[in-house]
């Protein structure tokens, strides 16, 4: 398989874009939304993201499981981005007046606050089982070693695409409080693209899994599992650290601009950072086959290494996007090429359950810690400022130091696999 359809590549990018419009909505504006709507303590911010990457890994897990029991991608495919797309639209029922109103006998903040944790977990079960069990497995379904790599380059450009709609056309919404408004948009393009997805796509030829249920659920965690798939397993640390790393930054992002460098005009800002980005993402990408994937890694890091350590020295508009698109470009780098080598070591007859083990350490292991990281970083710093008589914490430059720290850390495993592979090709494998 050299070359895609035109309709497998127009599955990919509409499910693909419309999966990453929510989940920027999630992992950005969900935040910010919390922040400014309800309550500014980083505390609420760092337990929503913890308790949605466990509900993310625990769907995926169960999800993708199932969808190899039944031989089946296009049912949890569809299914899940329609209900996807309603649980969004409800954020915009949320506010400290209606919680005052449905739980009197309780405090307003606090419950809209868990209101907020509790709906991000449903609405992250959704997505995990559309996007991350079902859809995850279908790319992998349908691709092969040979176009991995572009496939990927081409889809980890789709958050920084989704990021540079959202800022650029929607993001006054939110400075308006337009919230209902603007979740109501983007739950509804994403519940339209489940109902379209069942034209679309058709079932990869998957082959029906007759074992038992539980046997299938827990094989990846079975040491024999391990052994069996020791480069899938390194590389699947890998991407823990390096997620760990985005995590300590990229929950409090929008906010340390708003807060810390008062630039009003950020989305502007943050969509030139985009672009160029993207732009780095795809011209990259091309060589990630060509020079191997985890040749592609640490170069790629050390890009992303650079634009971290920028980020902390840096002030105005202008800088900060030369800063920030080192940093996302490098990111998005690392991304496509981690990625590709999870999709390649995976066992072909276990695709769908492995996207639980993938979620582990891609989603919950580095959503739990690396936000608890930056909330510590965020309280040690003392930077606050006060609204109403109310003193709020800010993020500070410091979250990129913490970043760029942490990120240093995935030099341990490339290295390891690396040392595999000069092995393995020296006994002639």
């Amino acid at each position: 398989m050299e070359k895609l359809s035109k309709r497998l590549w127009s599955s990919f990018l509409l499910l693909g874009l419309m999966g990453q419009f929510a989940w920027t909505i999630e992992n950005m504006y969900f935040n910010v939304f919390l922040y400014n709507t309800i309550t500014t303590d980083p505390s609420y911010i760092a337990a929503m993201v913890a308790a949605s990457a466990i509900a993310a890994t625990l769907a995926t897990l169960f999800m993708g499981s199932l969808s190899d029991r039944v031989g089946k991608r296009k049912i949890f495919i569809s299914g899940g981005y329609i209900l996807w797309g309603l649980s969004t639209m409800a954020f915009g029922l949320i506010s400290i007046k209606n919680a005052a109103a449905w739980f009197p006998a309780l405090n307003a903040v606090s419950t809209a606050a868990m209101m907020v944790v509790v709906l991000d977990c449903v609405m992250t079960i959704f997505g995990s089982t559309a996007n991350d069990a079902a859809f995850n497995a279908y790319v992998t379904d349908t691709t092969n070693e040979k176009i991995r790599g572009k496939v990927e380059s081409v889809l980890a450009v789709l958050p920084l695409v989704s990021m540079l709609i959202i800022f650029g056309g929607f993001d006054a919404m939110t400075k308006q409080g337009l919230w209902s408004r603007f979740f109501g948009i983007f739950g509804a393009a994403v519940t339209l693209t489940g109902i379209a997805s069942i034209f679309l796509i058709k079932d990869s030829a998957v082959k029906a899994k007759n074992e038992p249920f539980l046997k299938n659920l827990v094989a990846g965690f079975r040491p024999a599992a391990v052994r069996e798939n020791p480069p899938l397993y390194l590389t699947l640390a890998a991407f823990c650290l390096f997620s760990i790393a985005v995590q300590i930054f990229f929950p409090y992002l929008i906010i340390y601009m708003q807060h810390y460098l008062m630039i009003d005009n950020y989305a502007i800002v943050l969509g030139v950072v985009l672009i160029l980005a993207s732009l780095i993402s795809v011209i990259g990408g091309r060589f990630i086959d060509r020079v191997g994937k985890l040749n592609f890694v640490l170069p790629a890091a050390a890009v992303m290494f650079l634009g971290l350590v920028l980020m902390f020295f840096v002030r105005g508009a202008m800088f900060v996007i030369a800063a920030g698109t080192v940093m996302m470009g490098g990111y998005m780098l690392v991304t496509a090429a981690l990625s590709a080598s999870i999709r390649d070591y995976t066992p072909k007859d276990s695709v769908g359950e492995f996207q639980g083990i993938r979620m582990i350490f891609a989603v919950m292991l580095p959503m739990i810690i690396g936000p608890s990281i930056g909330a510590a970083v965020i309280k040690n710093s003392g930077s606050t400022y006060t609204d109403l008589g109310v003193v709020k914490s800010v993020p500070t430059p410091a979250i990129f130091l913490a970043a760029a720290a942490a990120l240093l850390l995935i030099v341990i495993p490339i290295f390891i696999l690396k040392r595999r592979a000069r092995h393995e090709n020296n006994l002639g494998r």
